[in-house]
């Protein structure tokens, strides 16, 4: 399949898929090479907070929309300040356009430099997105050398060699290594990021690669923010008083995480303390309470996404970014299903009868995407006053 579309004298880059599959094209960002999970992304807006998704960790993220790069790249618009740790690198259509806004502080290609992301434009990528619809996403290898030569044989090894994300636990690879607070709201034309000014419930956040505007749609609700590493046990967490525990958003394969994020997690269902889990998150409850998951063929990545709401019968369209799903086919009898994706019926959300715990697939907090899903955070505050009346 011929996938590549720069011209031969601007090839200074190359796309590499596990199966021979080859494209060149004009190197972007960061020279080098990034290895890792090719998916595609359908978003139109947002391509700062999608490179900057810890859920990313170990992929290659190719953009369905042909034009990047018009609103530039500024330091607002992130969702980790971890370089290097979220999407390894990204395939576009064309070399990403002059900023024309007045927040930019950077090209994308620049800003792709310094958070180290290698890059590739001049890719076909209706026809990469095609392949991967019909085929599943493959492993592959992006190489940009300003000079164009490249070792092809090298790559397409590296790219058969590499190791996947099935059984790989990467949580502990993007997670803080300190807890902090977090009291930032949400961002206000003109005006910034605000301050949350204190009081409220107390919730804490198990850090498994949580995106910023979580913490931040929090703390707009009114709830002081703790944030700890994945790897905090019960007791760490409770010794922190929490009127609830959000369980974050990540990357990697959920049965692995789970090894050591279940037995924290049922212990905080057992007590009664309040979660609410978010995309990785949403899949560690569903462990946790005797769930399976499984790896999806494409799996879900854009802000386009239709869910239902099986509670309401309300659709709403949705940010979604994962490879993993729930196995609807398998809940246990305490477990209902809340949320289904309208798309492929897969499993979007979940609330478990005996206990105050409730989580979804897709990401409420939006960030790149519609806000449809904002009430869910409404939801879960809702509950942390009920537990505590």
């Amino acid at each position: 399949m011929k996938i590549s579309q720069a011209p031969a004298e601007r090839r200074t880059a190359v796309l590499v898929l596990a199966d021979g599959t080859s494209a060149y094209g004009q190197g972007v960002g960061a020279a080098g090479e990034a290895v890792g999970e090719v998916c595609f992304n359908t978003a139109m807006t947002g391509y700062q907070e999608i490179l900057t998704d810890l859920s990313y960790a170990g992929q290659l993220i190719t953009f369905t929309c042909p034009h990047i790069g018009n609103v530039g790249a500024n330091a607002d618009d992130v969702e980790s300040d971890s370089k290097s740790m979220a999407a390894r690198g990204a395939i576009f259509r064309a070399f990403p356009t002059s900023p024309s806004n007045y927040r930019a502080q950077l090209d994308v290609s620049a800003w792709m430099r310094r958070r180290g992301i290698v890059g590739i434009a001049g890719v076909d990528t209706r026809a990469l997105t095609a392949r991967i619809r019909e085929k599943g996403m493959p492993h592959g290898v992006i190489a940009h050398n300003p000079a164009g030569q490249f070792d092809f044989d090298a790559l397409l090894e590296r790219a058969r060699s590499w190791a996947g994300l099935e059984g790989r636990d990467l949580a502990k690879s993007v997670t803080t290594l300190q807890p902090y607070v977090h009291a930032e709201t949400g961002w206000s034309w003109d005006k910034g990021y605000g301050a949350h000014q204190g009081g409220g419930p107390h919730v804490v956040v198990i850090d498994y690669g949580v995106k910023m505007n979580i913490l931040r749609r929090l703390s707009a609700e009114g709830c002081r923010v703790s944030v700890v590493a994945a790897s905090a046990r019960y007791s760490d967490i409770m010794e922190m008083k929490p009127d609830g525990v959000v369980l974050s958003n990540g990357p990697g394969d959920p049965a692995a995480t789970a090894e050591y994020a279940a037995p924290v997690i049922r212990e905080l269902i057992e007590n009664k303390v309040p979660v609410f889990g978010v995309c990785l998150g949403h899949q560690l409850l569903a462990i946790a309470a005797g769930a399976k998951t499984r790896k999806m063929a494409q799996g879900h990545h854009g802000a386009n996404h239709p869910v239902k709401d099986l509670s309401t019968g309300k659709v709403e369209v949705v940010s979604m970014n994962h490879g993993f799903t729930v196995d609807a086919a398998a809940l246990p009898a305490n477990v209902e299903e809340t949320h289904v994706s309208l798309f492929d019926g897969s499993n979007c959300g979940i609330s478990l009868k005996d206990a105050p715990a409730f989580s979804v697939q897709h990401h409420p907090e939006a960030s790149p995407g519609p806000e449809d899903s904002f009430y869910i955070f409404k939801r879960f505050i809702g509950r942390l006053q009920s537990s505590a009346a």
